[in-house]
């Protein structure tokens, strides 16, 4: 299948704030390393499943990616093209294509707007349609999502609807642009439990009907594994583990996958009980060598001096003593 995006040694490196006394007494400017070295390629109707713990890095990755925040370093290629070297108004011509859910659909909705407007908008931005025509596409798109009748909910504001009829409305948005990728950011987290299969069945049918590429960010591995084609696991800026869903999930290689999965055993073979040891680095001063070794209960004098590099074949793993489970 033809590539669609390619991300290569991607970092973005955020300053501290300090106050002044700080700042006088220290000259040294220090980052956040939110996102340090990430590369990973996406194929045309692929469904990439990015998981890992909150603060790692996931959200920015999916921010830079489709122009929500600008890269320290590295590159983004779409289809062919380094959008990283683009002006403004280059990369405006290929914003449609590329598009985004967030994870709270009430903050990503303008609450002084009706729902048809936020339909319209990025329709008569692009140029797309006029105004007729955009009301018109919007009507379609909110029965598409399953509100209806359209008429009702176009002139209704956000704070009327529920917060699953509020995520049906930002994937309508996303999705009336026909994009050719999409970074869903934790679609189904602020959503009730009972209607989440349906906002997944709502997505995995755009993905088809538009054969678009999805980076899918999750901590909820039970989640990553029904809906993508391969599982991305990240760790303090970094991918740790990547490959294809059903390897990632049986045969998980690197150390902080397997603890993951012994969080939800449900659906393994067998349980399985690797506990991550103490809490999450500070990403100001990450840990020498791999940034995981002061919570690995494997870890030799090797990780604390020598960073691992991802490799392999299809399945890469960024570990000196990789696993071999067989879940």
């Amino acid at each position: 299948m033809a590539e669609v995006i390619e991300v290569k040694n991607l970092k973005k490196y955020f300053p501290v704030q300090k106050s002044v006394i700080e700042v006088l007494l220290s000259k040294k400017i220090e980052y956040i390393r939110a996102v340090d070295d990430v590369s990973f390629k996406m194929e045309k109707g692929e469904v990439l499943s990015l998981v890992g713990e909150s603060g790692c890095g996931k959200t920015t990755t999916g921010r830079i990616l489709v122009g929500l925040e600008e890269p320290t370093d590295g590159k983004i290629v779409f289809k062919g093209k380094d959008v990283t070297k683009l002006s403004k108004e280059e990369f405006r011509k290929i914003r449609k294509h590329l598009q985004m859910i967030f994870q709270d659909p009430y903050a990503s909705l303008n609450p002084k707007m009706k729902i048809g407007e936020h339909l319209e908008d990025p329709l008569l931005i692009h140029n797309i349609a006029e105004n007729r025509e955009a009301k018109e596409l919007a009507l379609q798109m909110l029965e598409r999502v399953g509100l209806v009748p359209a008429e009702q909910f176009y002139n209704r504001l956000p704070y009327q609807l529920s917060g699953g009829q509020r995520q049906r409305v930002a994937i309508a948005r996303a999705m009336i642009l026909k994009p050719e990728f999409v970074v869903a950011d934790e679609p189904v987290s602020m959503i009730d439990v009972s209607l989440r299969a349906s906002i997944l069945d709502l997505l995995m049918s755009f993905k088809a009907e538009y054969s678009l590429s999805m980076l899918f960010i999750t901590h909820d591995l039970s989640v990553a594994r029904l809906v993508g084609d391969r599982i991305a696991v990240m760790y303090l800026g970094k991918i740790v583990e990547i490959g294809e869903t059903r390897k990632v999930i049986h045969h998980p290689k690197h150390p902080y996958t397997a603890a993951l999965l012994s969080a939800v055993p449900s659906f393994l073979k067998r349980e399985i009980n690797i506990e991550i040891i103490g809490d999450v680095a500070n990403p100001r001063e990450p840990p020498s060598g791999c940034r995981y070794h002061p919570r690995c209960p494997f870890a030799k004098e090797i990780c604390s001096k020598e960073e691992p590099k991802l490799e392999g074949k299809g399945h890469l793993v960024a570990c000196h003593f990789p696993l071999d489970l067989d879940l």
